[in-house]
């Protein structure tokens, strides 16, 4: 293989993973631009160096090139890892974690000259980056919110058990709930992570909430 041929296929996926990158950066994720340059790179190379020792040992020693490719794979899924973040019942990260992935398999795809291949998949993954990001907000037939109710200390679990009845007549799924105790102040601060639908009321929940016995506070977050 020539240097022509790497120093080319080295370019083409520089251009490729700054593009995908680029996007995240965009959104202030700390895995953006740079990162997912390096990754990329980083993955068009071992494939390159496994097809370079594949040619140069001849056939002499049994070598698969694609071993070291598949090291790749599970290295990224660690560096996908680090970028996950989970907050009580929201989990943020993900969609970087992919981008991470996939542009370690074009990367890998550089490296092996599958180059439609390669351009295509990323041309693909840069449209579902910069353009499908209204089109799953329209998408999204529910939500996710934190609500957040302040009450005493005395009573606290048949305050709860009211306030799971109320959100339970208006059909709001809890899906997390933290509970936390101010002992200066001597209340507590129940913070519910809901799943409801736009059309729902929100305001009046609130109100409901605040004419409950034993309400401080209550407020969407």
């Amino acid at each position: 293989m020539s240097d022509l041929v790497v120093l080319q296929r080295l370019l083409l996926i520089t251009v490729i993973a700054g593009a995908i990158g680029y996007e995240r950066e965009r959104h202030g994720r700390a895995a953006g631009f740079r990162t997912h340059i390096l990754v990329g790179v980083g993955a068009c190379l071992v494939m390159l160096t496994g097809m370079h020792l594949a040619e140069t040992l001849g056939g002499r020693v049994p070598f698969d090139p694609t071993r070291m490719a598949a090291q790749v794979i599970s290295g990224i899924g660690f560096l996908g890892a680090g970028t996950i973040l989970r907050f009580r019942a929201s989990v943020r990260g993900l969609t970087t974690a992919a981008s991470l992935w996939a542009v370690g398999g074009v990367g890998l795809a550089v490296g092996a000259g599958f180059l439609h291949g390669a351009v295509l998949a990323g041309l693909i993954v840069m449209v579902v980056m910069f353009g499908f990001t209204r089109l799953e907000r329209a998408m999204r037939r529910d939500w996710y919110q934190l609500l957040v109710i302040e009450t005493g200390a005395a009573g606290t679990a048949r305050h709860l058990a009211r306030v799971r009845a109320l959100l339970a007549e208006h059909d709001i799924e809890i899906r997390d709930l933290d509970i936390r105790e101010d002992e200066p102040s001597g209340r507590v601060r129940l913070e519910f992570q809901v799943k409801l639908l736009p059309d729902q009321p929100r305001d009046e929940i609130v109100s409901q909430l605040l004419r409950l016995e034993g309400t401080m506070g209550a407020y969407w977050a």
